[in-house]
Order: C-alpha cells, then structure tokens, then sequence
C-alpha cells in the first residue's frame, strides 16, 4: 500500500480506501478527488486546522487522491487518513500499514465516527492494525480477533507512529450475560390474560402480533413489555445489531437486551425501510432480531404499511438508487395495536360505539389486506373491569417468569432448525413448513376442515401451522396435536371479529 490505508462505507460494508497526497509549489490549496461527498469536501478546513494545533503549517498546493477513483466516498472518518498522508507528503512522519479513520476537531482531536464495526471486520480480514478514536472503543472491542488501537488526539497518534509512545490497545469485551430487568414488567398488567398468552406465543416463535381493542384497555403496555419477555441476543445477533447501530454512528447498547422501536405514523417510508442519498437504514433494520412497534396502526398510510411487505416476508430489505445497492436485514417481530372502530369503543361493554356502518366498514378495510396476512396472531384486548382496575396485587406472573419459558422454547426451536439455518419457527419458508411439521391424521382432519371456514390462504395455513409448532414447543410436545392447532386458528380469525 503507498498510500494511508482508510475506509468508506457502502451499507453495513467497510470498503478500503488509499488516501494518495502531492504537495506542489504555488498558493496555498487544499483539493480532494475521487468522488468525495460534502462532508469529505469540508475535511480540508478541519484538517488545516488540526495540522496547525501540531505545529504544521503547510504551504503549496496539496492534492489529495482517494483511490479507487470510483468509488463514492462519505463521511468525516477519512479526516485522520487525509492528515497523515499530508505529514508523509511532507517527509514528517512514515506511518506503518495500517487502517486509520477518525474525525478531527479543529484542535486536533479525535471525535466519535460511525462505521467503527465495519471497519474491524474489514482489518481483520485484511490482517492490519485499526487506529480509531477512543470514543469508538466500545464497540471495536466486541470483533474478536483484530488489533486495534484507541487514540485521544492527533498529537498522540503521531506520537506513537514515531515510536515515541506505546498505542493503547483495544481490549476485546463481551456483552454481559446479566440478566436484565424488563421495564415495563408484564407483573403490572392488570387482567387481559388472553393478550398476555398471546404475547407470550409470539416472543417464544418470533411471530407478529396485532392487538385490538379500546383506548386505555392496555394495548400499548402489553406491546412495549413484550421486549422484558425476549431472549437475550446471541454472540452472533449481537454482532448483526451492532454493524447496523455502528452504520448510523449510534452508540453501543449495554448488554444482551433486544431492540424495541417504536414507529409514529407520520413517519416516512424512507425512515422505516432505509435509504435516501447516503442508503442509511431505517426503523425496520434496527428493530432486527427484536420488536418494531406500530401503535395506532390504522393510522398508518397505505403507503407506508405496504413497505413493509419485502421486509417482513423476506427478513431482509434492499434498498437501491443510482449510488448504489444495498442489503440489511430486517428480521422483526412486528407488533401492532389498534382501535377496534374510528370512535374506539366498537364491543366496548360500557361505551357505545357511534361509528356509521359506512365508517365501520371503511375502518375493517384497514384492519385487512397483505400487510394483516403477515400477522399471526390478533388479540382482542377488552376494557378492564373495574374490580381489575383497582386491583393492586393480582397475583400475575412477572416478565422474568414468562421469559424463562420463551427461552426454553427457543433453546428446542434452535436445536431443531440449526441445520437448517434457522433459530426461530417464525423464519421457516413454505417448503420446511410442510416437509418437517407433521401432523396426525385426526390434526390434518380437523386444519382440512377449519381452513374453508376461516377462509384461509396458503401463507395462512403456513402461518398457522408455525405458530402451532410454538405453541407446541412451550408445551413441551414434540409433535403438534390438534389442541395446539386450534389455540393457533383462534388467532387467525379476522381482528375486526375479535373485537
């Protein structure tokens, strides 16, 4: 390599850079080639600047060249590579083969950049130390297997790279297995045991849930609770989080807890699903292997939900413009709540509804369609009784009870598809489905005769037979039996009925 080794970008990939520099006679003048963005353009100032607080005033006209001319370069993180192939243009310093990123302030020193994760698989691969600021430590030190090195300021990284001083490495760490307390706990859900069974099948098999019913019934703690009931993430889950999180620049999560976004309808699709000029993930790509949230769905434009149809089905979303395409993945357990009719109180034994029948049915179209097949399980959620209000120890069981039994069920589901390339019922395609969840002949019976009255479709009948084998697996059954497959029909039927 002749030139300082550097990284860009190109979705959750790290892509390495030469940064080439020729200093010339003439005025003082920074340029930059090889397809640099805006903020790659504004690195000559911060650069300068950051020379100067060292002691180095350059003069001449410096040329700078990041190679390969091609490809598209973004980001600040290619300040600290810029300033050290100006200083060996100079003939002030012969940097060691490495990979440097970074951000300089104008003082000299080093900020926090995004794409740190990236780029410590990208130097391991490469076997070549990474110098990132220390702000970025964190998360360099859960890729195993790199030497990388945390720096404070560019005075300190010249230092080392003369030999002067001793880098700091940085430490390889592993997320705390603690466990970690569910906030909110479903021990303060009052009643709504029906929810509370079916948030529980849905975190054990990874399946999507809606929940329905009136204002204030409990809809939305049930959802955000869901999050206390999950596994905690794997080595290899944690690393998918991680890469994404570090795309965005977004600090390092503390432990082994799933994420939980929430989503507000005015949302926009490029916000949910990624893109825009910099194919930056969205929501969905965030919320991978853990719970997207939707509240107030029918409030959502079509638009929007009808985006979430590839990620959903296909656990991954591709995004592509004229800068290029990219992949992240979006496996999601997505959880939606809605009112049962515009006014709310459609079934409401103390409310009367005051919806026409012309809004009623305006409202049902919106609680149907492609979006509402991907669903698995729909839950009523009445309104609470009074005697359920006021009730102040019930007696539920905590978060930390029910996950012991989701994680079991999880434990079986991953011993069984782990040759499949699966740890979850809910990511099974059509074809494992019906080669692998046998059922008995009085089972097959009684799905043959309930599939005609529930007006199932195909993905349907699939659906069901997943959450079948959830229901199942927390039983502790090895084979699916017929009480498990109507407990999974139940949730099938139609969220406007339920209610």
């Amino acid at each position: 390599m002749n030139g300082i080794g550097a990284v860009t970008l190109r979705g959750m990939e790290a892509l390495p850079v030469e940064v080439e520099v020729e200093i010339t006679g003439g005025l003082f003048f920074i340029s930059i080639v090889g397809l640099p963005d805006a903020a790659v353009k504004e690195s000559r100032e911060r650069v300068r600047a950051a020379l100067r607080s060292v002691g180095l005033s350059l003069k001449g006209h410096v040329a700078v060249n990041l190679a390969p001319a091609d490809l598209p370069k973004e980001g600040a993180l290619l300040d600290l590579p810029i300033a050290l192939a100006m200083m060996r243009s100079a003939g002030l310093l012969k940097p060691a083969p490495a990979l440097y990123m970074g951000e300089l302030a104008l003082d000299g020193r080093l900020r926090r950049v995004r794409g740190a994760a990236p780029a410590a698989f990208l130097a391991r691969t490469k076997r070549l130390p990474l110098y990132v600021p220390r702000e970025n430590a964190d998360e360099v030190g859960l890729v195993k297997g790199v030497e990388a090195y945390a720096v404070r300021d560019l005075a300190e990284l010249i230092s080392i790279l003369r030999g002067e001083t001793r880098a700091s490495p940085v430490v390889a760490s592993a997320a705390p297995n603690a466990p970690f307390e569910a906030d909110p706990d479903f021990g303060d859900v009052k009643g709504q045991a029906a929810a509370r069974r079916a948030a529980e099948i849905a975190a054990a098999g990874h399946h999507n849930i809606l929940l329905v019913g009136s204002p204030g019934s409990g809809k939305t703690l049930i959802a955000r609770a869901m999050n206390g009931i999950l596994p905690p993430l794997s080595d290899e889950e944690l690393l998918e989080t991680l890469l994404i999180r570090s795309t965005l620049g977004l600090p390092v999560e503390p432990g082994r807890r799933r994420p939980f976004r929430t989503v507000h309808f005015t949302a926009s699709s490029v916000s949910i699903c990624g893109g825009g000029s910099s194919l930056r993930p969205g929501e969905v790509s965030l919320a991978h292997r853990g719970v997207l949230f939707l509240d107030e769905f029918t409030e959502f434009r079509r638009d929007l939900t009808e985006s979430l149809r590839a990620p959903l089905e296909d656990g991954q979303v591709v995004i592509s413009r004229a800068a290029g395409t990219v992949t992240y993945p979006s496996r999601v357990l997505l959880a939606l709540a809605a009112n049962p009719c515009a006014c709310g109180h459609l079934g409401d034994p103390v409310e009367k509804c005051v919806c026409s029948d012309v809004e009623l049915k305006r409202y049902r179209r919106k609680l149907s369609g492609p979006i509402l097949d991907r669903v698995d399980l729909r839950i009523a959620v009445p309104r609470l009784l009074p005697e359920e209000l006021l009730a102040f120890s019930g007696g539920a069981e905590s978060s930390a009870v029910i996950r012991e039994r989701v994680c079991r069920a999880r434990e079986v589901q991953q011993r069984r598809w782990a040759s499949h390339g699966f740890s979850c019922n809910a990511e099974l395609p059509e074809k494992i489905v019906r080669r692998h969840l046998r059922l008995s002949r009085e089972t097959l019976d009684f799905l043959t005769g309930m599939v005609g009255r529930l007006r199932l479709s195909g993905r349907g009948i699939s659906r069901a037979l997943k959450v079948a084998r959830t229901i199942a697996d927390l039983a502790g059954a090895p084979d699916i039996q017929t009480p498990h497959l109507a407990e999974s029909l139940m949730y099938r039927r139609q969220s406007a009925d339920a209610s």
